[in-house]
Formats: C-alpha cells, structure tokens, sequence
C-alpha cells in the first residue's frame, strides 16, 4: 500500500484489498473492496469524498 496516499476517490483503482470507510467522520459507512477494483460511489446521503482504509486484509502481500 501506497505510504504517501491515504485516500482515494470514488472510481479511482483499489492500491490494496481491505475495509475502506468514507471520510465523512461518521465511521459507520465502509466498503470491502479487492485490489485492481475500481472504488465505488460514498453511500447515498454521504457527506465525505473520498474511501480511506481502515483494514488491510493481506498486508504482507
């Protein structure tokens, strides 16, 4: 996973499989996503902008 980048945009390329939670501050909304996946839309009536991770699923990969 990228050091530098610690978000990314709806439709913008998954760097690395894990739980991915918006940044809206609510820590409610997440998302699984799979590396080389595309992120998907923030859920509906969703103030943030952008996925973030809150799991890496296989960090030694």
């Amino acid at each position: 996973m990228s050091e530098e980048k610690t978000s990314w945009h709806p439709g913008e390329i998954v760097p690395a499989s894990g739980i991915y939670q918006c940044d809206c501050g609510a820590g409610h909304h997440w998302s699984t996503d799979v590396k080389g996946h595309r992120f998907p839309p923030l859920p509906a009536g969703c103030t943030g902008g952008s996925w973030s991770v809150k799991t890496e699923t296989h960090p030694d990969d």
